[in-house]
């Protein structure tokens, strides 16, 4: 929606949680993509919708010290990053500061200790993405990537320098493969997955291809050392082509190696993923003697390492898979201590919740954890850590823990999981007064 009305000077004064400036003008809000706090701003008002007054930004009159040149060619049009202009240090303390406000706005509380924000390397992290794909007959192309930030359309892009390699270069070549096929305007998505020394494309197709697209996208991932599967209908229908080697992370300074499958759910970023387990293992000071509970516990990305430090560990999923994944993975890992099961974690009539636990991992998708919130009364753990993808939701559940069950919030620490990214991920360790 391209704005039409008189250019206005204003001074940006916020960062909202998506990352849009937010301009002050007459003393009222106005939200303008890609502008930072403290540049005076000159931006065109877009028409009102949504009770939100957005602008377009025309031209930075007083930049920010911590304004910086993107390094991605496709930022500002790719909806896949939103803060490459932002230096990276900054980008962490913005975090830091959206997970703050979310406790003390809606929990009203505050962490007894903030430890120092965890950041990575902030390029070539991505070892999971969900790519677009889509032929657009005007160009005669195929496209492969991200949607744009403003409209539905995929990004025209032939690299993304977030995403680990192999990924990162195989944008532009993916594009002219499909262009070559059958069935270029029937494969609409491809989930990618990188592992240690292995990575996987999984291309999600419509109508079955011919013989020769099958050989044509067999020698793609034998030309780039990238195993091939093809997904005609659900997630279980997913089937390599040709030979496909077992996909698994390290988490090596934990003693832990994990299997999965291309489309699994892993956490995206291995060396940040790394010390937020870490983390939470030595902020839950796990005894031999305890008994712990993980709750969300996917593959088993916590539940392993803490099982190692307890007595005996109950994992939790909602999808049957994932739990099939976390019994095979214990059982490579030599670990007999751990059980797993699925359970509807929406809902709180839970057999699990009827006898004490000593420690319980929340690691919940960005809905938070509400059911488990209220009822964790019924188990009274003497150290709860609550891993957060969403700032919010973890204010929400902080205020049930500490509020209505005694809790106290001990620590929070800020992991940047996505950097570029409005994503921000959180460790909070309660205890029980």
């Amino acid at each position: 929606m391209r704005a039409d009305g008189p250019t206005l000077t204003a001074r940006v004064v916020d960062l909202t949680h998506d990352c849009e400036g937010v301009a002050d003008v007459d003393g009222k809000r106005v939200f303008v993509p890609d502008a930072l706090p403290g540049e005076l701003v000159e931006l065109k008002l877009r028409k009102r919708r949504r009770k939100l007054q957005e602008a377009e930004l025309e031209r930075v009159v007083e930049p920010s010290p911590d304004r910086v040149a993107p390094k991605c060619e496709y930022f500002g049009r790719c909806g896949g990053c939103a803060l490459q202009h932002l230096a990276y240090p900054a980008q962490v303390e913005h975090k830091q500061r959206a997970v703050a406000q979310a406790l003390s706005r809606i929990a009203r509380v505050e962490p007894d200790e903030w430890l120092p924000a965890f950041a990575g390397e902030p390029w070539g992290y991505r070892r999971r993405a969900r790519l677009g794909v889509k032929y657009v007959h005007g160009k005669e192309r195929v496209l492969v990537g991200f949607r744009e930030r403003a409209a539905p359309y995929i990004t025209d892009m032939a690299r993304c320098p977030v995403l680990a390699p192999p990924l990162a270069e195989l944008i532009g070549p993916l594009a002219e493969l499909i262009a070559g096929t059958s069935v270029r305007e029937r494969l609409p998505q491809i989930e990618a997955a990188v592992a240690d020394g292995v990575s996987a494309l999984v291309l999600r197709v419509l109508d079955p291809p011919s013989a020769a697209d099958i050989e044509a996208f067999a020698a793609f991932g034998a030309r780039n050392d990238v195993d091939m599967y093809l997904q005609p209908g659900g997630p279980g229908t997913v089937v390599p082509i040709g030979r496909a080697r077992t996909l698994r992370y390290s988490l090596a300074s934990l003693g832990v190696t994990l299997e999965f499958l291309p489309t699994d759910f892993v956490q995206v970023n291995a060396q940040v993923n790394e010390q937020l387990v870490a983390t939470a293992i030595e902020l839950a000071d796990v005894r031999p003697t305890d008994s712990v509970l993980d709750l969300y516990c996917g593959l088993g990305n916590f539940s392993l390492p803490f099982a190692r430090r307890a007595r005996e560990l109950l994992g939790v999923e909602g999808e049957a898979g994932l739990v099939a994944r976390a019994v095979r993975n214990a059982a490579l890992n030599g670990v007999a201590n751990a059980r797993f099961v699925t359970a509807d974690l929406a809902q709180p009539d839970w057999s699990f919740f009827r006898e004490a636990r000593d420690v319980v991992v929340l690691d919940p998708p960005r809905t938070g954890a509400e059911a488990a919130a209220a009822a964790m009364n019924r188990i009274a753990p003497r150290r709860i850590v609550y891993v957060s993808c969403h700032p919010a939701t973890l204010a929400r559940d902080a205020q049930v823990l500490v509020e209505q069950h005694g809790y106290r919030l001990r620590a929070v620490r800020v992991f940047d999981m996505f950097p570029h990214t409005h994503h921000v991920e959180a460790l909070a360790l309660f205890e029980r007064s």
